[in-house]
């Protein structure tokens, strides 16, 4: 079974082509690829499929075995994966997700995607979707308690459920160690990722992210974008907003309606075939 390992912000990803290669239990196919002691290792594992909804469909794991609804800087990679394997042929296209249907504006260059833009669509702050154990209309500024600290978290829905956390500086927290204990805190049902925000300006933002499922990666662009629009929604930044994630750059813009878009680019680590799966 050939494989390709790619990144987005750090983010990295095992991708396989499913019209191409059947797989019987993507949780333990998951699990076993993205070891990375036993096997190539990744934050997450894609799949493509034909869609009767869209251009093609995205199936996404996380490193622990369990499915994600959608990954921000997975599709940006999952995008150039299918442009540049003639999977889809087109450089504006749609892609179908538990989170719904995403649509996608590539950049090319000699048949190579430089650059994704994905509307991310919008978010959802009703604390039953996100979900949260909160009876409020929405989930600002709340309070939880962590190891007897005090911290003030937001939440909402993209795509998948996401806490934002702003911080003075970034160096000072202990993303690994709050980000764990929030993930898994009762008050969310499906658990969290988690967001750790230092406001630079009101056009850029450095962030943190503790992943459900995955742990600490370099970077997350469902998580970049739901701390734009916390950040927006609180008055600390403006509608168009560049993030520095740990393992590199997005652009992260509001527009006609408050619709996310998440610009930025993505690259191919290698490609190769699986033994022993």
């Amino acid at each position: 079974m050939q494989f390709a390992k790619m990144e987005a912000c750090g983010n990295d990803f095992v991708l396989i082509n499913g019209l191409v290669y059947k797989i019987d239990d993507y949780g333990q196919m998951a699990l076993k690829v993205c070891d990375r002691h036993f096997s190539v290792g990744a934050d997450g594992m894609m799949v493509c499929e034909t869609s009767d909804k869209a251009d093609i469909k995205m199936i996404y794991y996380n490193s622990d075995g369990s499915r994600g609804e959608m990954c921000g800087n997975g599709i940006r990679c999952f995008a150039k994966f299918v442009y540049e394997n003639g999977i889809v042929n087109k450089d504006i296209f749609t892609v179908d997700t538990l989170a719904g249907i995403k649509t996608l504006w590539l950049k090319t260059e000699n048949k190579k995607v430089t650059s994704i833009k994905v509307n991310m669509g919008k978010a959802v702050f009703d604390p039953q979707h996100i979900p949260v154990d909160i009876n409020k209309e929405k989930i600002l500024e709340e309070v939880i308690e962590v190891d007897g600290e005090s911290i003030t978290f937001s939440s909402l829905l993209v795509g998948v459920p996401h806490t934002v956390i702003f911080v003075d500086r970034l160096e000072e927290v202990d993303v690994n160690k709050i980000g764990r204990e929030i993930e898994k805190h009762i008050i969310f049902p499906k658990k969290t990722n988690v967001n750790f925000i230092e406001v630079i300006s009101r056009e850029k933002i450095k962030i943190a992210t503790w992943e459900r499922g995955a742990g600490r990666t370099l970077g997350c662009g469902t998580g970049s974008c739901a701390s734009v629009v916390i950040g927006y929604m609180l008055g600390k930044l403006s509608e168009h907003v560049e993030v520095q994630t740990e393992g590199g750059l997005l652009e992260v813009a509001l527009q006609q309606g408050n619709e996310i878009f998440m610009k930025g680019t993505a690259s191919t680590i290698c490609v190769g075939e699986f033994y022993n799966l």
